[in-house]
């Protein structure tokens, strides 16, 4: 286990404040306009600034929930967690990205909890994987998922989950239909090719064709779109 020390985590900021020029945050002093949201799986091993090269604040909104979930249980109602959805209701952010990622250990625990019957985790965490569940229920009787694909049961049901939690966010009436919706996966492990810390696009509004996605992107960028039933 990797261990630190409240000097280590001072130091580490004292080299982030040097490395900043005087003019960093200039442009945000009065407020801002990100370009874009990401909701992104909690998780150490993906930084959501690092992956788009976002060093410029004020560029990238980007709250984060276990299993890169974009809803949430307000009185017994689904809404749009108000952590994606600030941006896009308040500072006219028009791109939303879903990012999942390889091996989730959210994923992983829905899924033994549908094998198991049974979770046991604390109620702050459970909560999360208990809204997966139904997700990876609905994953494991998709033509989409097959146990006999070269990719594991759960990265395959990580990338389901980023097409419902897309879906999630274009159905919602909160949410513009001018709002580009884009879902993605980080790859660190190998598992959509040999490229670690790769975005796969893997789905675009609703479109998950890959030939299609691949239109969008254009030559430059078609190595960024693959889906796991083309592997």
């Amino acid at each position: 286990m990797v261990e630190t020390t409240l000097d280590e985590i001072l130091a580490r900021n004292d080299r982030h404040v040097q490395s900043l020029p005087d003019d960093q945050f200039d442009d945000v002093q009065s407020g801002q306009a990100p370009a874009a949201v990401s909701m992104c799986c909690s998780d150490s091993r993906v930084s959501q600034t690092g992956m788009v090269d976002a060093v410029d604040p004020g560029w990238l909104f980007t709250p984060s929930t276990i299993g890169n979930q974009v809803r949430d249980l307000v009185d017994g109602e689904w809404v749009i967690d108000g952590s994606v959805l600030y941006p896009i209701a308040h500072t006219g952010t028009r791109v939303a990205l879903v990012v999942g990622h390889t091996g989730c250990g959210a994923v992983t625990a829905a899924l033994e909890a549908v094998q198991s019957g049974a979770s046991d985790q604390p109620a702050g965490i459970e909560k999360w994987v208990e809204a997966l569940v139904p997700i990876v229920e609905d994953g494991l009787n998709d033509d989409r998922i097959d146990s006999e694909r070269k990719a594991s049961l759960v990265d395959q049901l990580v990338e389901y989950n980023v097409d419902r939690q897309v879906e999630f966010l274009r159905a919602s009436g909160d949410v513009p239909d001018a709002v580009a919706v884009y879902g993605l996966v980080y790859d660190f492990q190998s598992v959509y090719g040999d490229t670690n810390g790769r975005l796969y696009l893997v789905n675009a509004n609703g479109e998950t064709d890959p030939a299609t996605l691949r239109d969008q992107t254009g030559a430059e960028h078609s190595d960024h779109v693959r889906r796991l039933d083309e592997i």
